[in-house]
Formats: C-alpha cells, sequence, structure tokens
C-alpha cells in the first residue's frame, strides 16, 4: 500500500504536470477578446444597448419575462428585496450557512434576517423553515448552494401557504435544473452574481429575473442610473413620481465590458455545463462506496442537474474513518497533490457578529432587530446543527480528461484506504472550518 505523501510517500499528482486548461475559467476565445477590445476602443463602458441585449437573451434562456442586469450580485439581491417591498420590521428567512450577501443587506431595509438550518446535503431544509414563519415574515431566500437545487416542490409549497414571497439566490447555480424546470424560475424572483469565479463567469457582475412587472419597475428604479432615458417610463402610478432618481441611492448600472463577455458566454454556457456535469460525475463515480465521504450532486434521471458544479463540495464523515477530523483529511489531501482541498465552506452566518450586535444607524440597536417587535436572534440557538455540517472542496473540472480525473480520484482513494495512519498525528478534536471571502460573491 502507498504511503501517505503527508508522512513522507510520493504524491499522486505532480502540478507541474497538470495541464492547464483542465481547471482554467472561464473559457476565454478570440471572439470574447475581440469583443472586449470593441468596447475598450470604442469607450463604451456605460452606454446600455449591450445591457439591453444581454437582459433580454438571458430572461429568453432562462425562462423568464423580465430581466435586470447589475453590477454584482449583491446589487441584484439588493434590488430583489426592495422590488419585494421588503421593509422595516419584515422577516425574510434564509439558510445560515451562505455568503452573507444572501440576506446581510435586509437591514438596510429595516427588516430582520432569520436563519433556517441546511440538511445533509448542505441545502436548505424544508422541515425547518415554518418554525421560524410568523406575522412578521415577509419572504423566504432560497439559495441553491454549491449548485445543489433545493427541494422547490416543498419550499413553494409552504410559500404559498404563509402567502410569502420567494426570492431564489442562483449565485452557485446559474442554468441548473429541478425536475426539469430552470432554477430562478420557481419564486417570485431571482437573483444571481456572475462575477469571475462563478460557473457563469463575466467579470464582475449580477442579473436578477421575474415574469412580475411590478417587481421588474421596481428592481430597475431602485439602482438605475439610465432609468432617466425615455425608454424607462415605467407604467406604475407608485413609481412615476419618482421618476429620474434611483430610489435606492445608488448606481448599480453594469459595465457593458461585463455584458458583452456575458452575451458570449451565454452562447457557450450549457454546451460547457454539460462538459463538466460529465467530468464531475465520472469523478465521483470513482469514488463511490468509499467510508467517510459523499457526493454532493444529485440524480440527473430525475432531471435536476448541479449547473456548472460551482465550487464543488463533498459531504464529510468522520464517524466512519475512525473520528479523523476534515482539517486533517484535507491536509493530506493536498499533500497528495491538490492544493485546493479545504474543510468547510462559508461560515454560519448566526455565528457573526455581524447578525448579532452590528448597529448601521447608530440607534443604539442591533440594526437586525431594530424595527422588529420581537428579538430574532433567539432563533439562532437552533441553527446548532448546522455548524456541525461537515465538507470538503474537490476538484472543479472543466473538461473531461479521463486520465486526470482517474489521478484526481486516486489521490483522495489513496487518504482513505490509509486513514489510520494519520489518526495519532491527528491534533484536530473538532472539525474545523476555512472561512471563505469575499471572492466567493
Amino acid at each position: 500500500m502507498a504511503k501517505l505523501a503527508l508522512l513522507g510517500g510520493t504524491p499522486e499528482i505532480n502540478q507541474a504536470d497538470v495541464p492547464e486548461s483542465l481547471f482554467k475559467w472561464p473559457i476565454i476565445t478570440k471572439e470574447d477578446e475581440d469583443i472586449a477590445l470593441d468596447i475598450i476602443r470604442n469607450n463604451r463602458f456605460s452606454d446600455i444597448d449591450i445591457t439591453e441585449k444581454f437582459q433580454d437573451e438571458f430572461a429568453a434562456w432562462i425562462g423568464r419575462k423580465h430581466a435586470v442586469a447589475y453590477c454584482n450580485g449583491t446589487a441584484s439581491l439588493t434590488a430583489a428585496m426592495f422590488a419585494i417591498g421588503l421593509g422595516q420590521g419584515d422577516e425574510i428567512i434564509c439558510p445560515t450557512k451562505t455568503y452573507w450577501a444572501s440576506v446581510s443587506q435586509a437591514i438596510n431595509f429595516g427588516a430582520s434576517a432569520v436563519f433556517c438550518n441546511i440538511n445533509e446535503m448542505l441545502s436548505m431544509d424544508p422541515d425547518d423553515i415554518e418554525r421560524l414563519i410568523t406575522k412578521n415574515t415577509k419572504a423566504i431566500m432560497v439559495v441553491h448552494y454549491f449548485a445543489y437545487p433545493c427541494d422547490m416542490d416543498r419550499i413553494m409549497a409552504i410559500a404559498n401557504k404563509h402567502n410569502l414571497y420567494v426570492i431564489e439566490d442562483l449565485s452557485h447555480a446559474q442554468g441548473g435544473m429541478y425536475k426539469g424546470k430552470r432554477l430562478g424560475t420557481f419564486g417570485d424572483i431571482a437573483a444571481s452574481s456572475l462575477m469571475s469565479t462563478k460557473s457563469f463567469a463575466a467579470g464582475e457582475l449580477g442579473i436578477l429575473v421575474t415574469d412580475n412587472k411590478r417587481f421588474y419597475e421596481r428592481a430597475l428604479a431602485f439602482g438605475h442610473y439610465e432609468r432617466n432615458n425615455a425608454s424607462y417610463i415605467t407604467e406604475s402610478d407608485e413609481l412615476k413620481p419618482y421618476y429620474h432618481i434611483a430610489l435606492g441611492g445608488i448606481k448599480g448600472r453594469p459595465n457593458q465590458l461585463c455584458c458583452a463577455l456575458a452575451r458570449n458566454q451565454l452562447k457557450y454556457y450549457d454546451e460547457r455545463c454539460a462538459e463538466i456535469r460529465r467530468a464531475m460525475n465520472y469523478f465521483w463515480d470513482l469514488l463511490e462506496g468509499l467510508p467517510g465521504i459523499r457526493a454532493l450532486r444529485v440524480d440527473e434521471s430525475t432531471g435536476s442537474n448541479m449547473a456548472g458544479w460551482y465550487c464543488p463540495h463533498g459531504i464529510y464523515k468522520p464517524e466512519e474513518l475512525g473520528g479523523l477530523s476534515a482539517k486533517r483529511f484535507c491536509e493530506a489531501i493536498r499533500a497528495e497533490g491538490f492544493d485546493y482541498c479545504w474543510d468547510g465552506g462559508n461560515y454560519c452566518l448566526h455565528t457573526h457578529n455581524f447578525f448579532k450586535s452590528f448597529d448601521l444607524q447608530g440607534s443604539g440597536k442591533p440594526s437586525r432587530i431594530a424595527y422588529n417587535d420581537r428579538d430574532v436572534r433567539e432563533d439562532d440557538i437552533k441553527c446548532k446543527p448546522s455548524e456541525t455540517r461537515g465538507c470538503f472542496t474537490i476538484p472543479w473540472f472543466k473538461h473531461y480528461d479521463k486520465e486526470w480525473i482517474e489521478r484526481y480520484a486516486g489521490a483522495f482513494r489513496k487518504v482513505i484506504e490509509n486513514y489510520a495512519e494519520l489518526l495519532e498525528s491527528d491534533s484536530s478534536n473538532t472539525q474545523g472550518g476555512r472561512w471563505y471571502g469575499a471572492e466567493n460573491e
């Protein structure tokens, strides 16, 4: 049996030999470069024509009537909150394990973020939603975390039962499917980051989609400088008195260089995602049945898929490996040549001081509860189960290269087959977790 590299053996993978194309993303061709150069040479960064074309094409592709592009995903999610009328004293339910931009900006509207647990698949747990619904609840923020589709049948049933709005955060799952239907077409509105490391990558960009004309116009009015253009005259009586000024006091219009790149990426996106899924599924097929790890993936025969497998992870089961910590497990994988194997994921938001004590307005009261008639922080204690969900990163293959996929799978297999050798030197009594930062949105 081969000796683990962490203990002096030879690594399974030599990074110098790995083909650059195996992981490089996004795929940029001369076609993309020529499009970008046209924007640069003709100083078309701040126009709106290319943005409008992208909005129309994206809406048609995803299957929605309206789309609004924003400068980033955080801005598009914020506009979605404004669109549904999130306001003072309202509550919005969100899974605790996600990037902060899914829900932190609720305080800008005087609303309270309320956190539910994630399930074993790191996905919003429908079994934990109804305990959080009160007379103040206005919406559910659904996050398709790490591209895994949430159980939209159950979530929409709960939302309809309680007359709640649903916002889908697609930042990890652009183009994903749930039972034959695109993610982003279930809720009242959906928003997404298209920043440079996403599976749909277009520099720094965000986009919002909806079928509701009123929500579309409110999202546009919230932060688009070009709203003073005659083509943006609203049909809504509630918005007409405020024509010419962005109602959120921000300029969220995107850079057209990003929109031009996004248009071209969209042309090839589904095809490239299919290649990614082929590679990622093969990787997990090679590891099927090994103790300690489980694939974070869906059964594609149901009509669901993982889109472009953004930031792919596996589920970690330390009890099947003698209690070996995820931290030590990942350290051993890195030693075998996969440098980006880390345990954890995004930290649970309910554990951060921002949601405990931050006072944005200087009111002397935490902004999360400043306008609420109850202290939603008391619900956070029941999110403890989410803090113990173990996971780890796996290679994000962009091409189906059978030989190299097998090499990487071999590194994981090697560590699992020799896990007992790591137990004595495992100083972590509890599973650690890497705190992913701003690069994820």
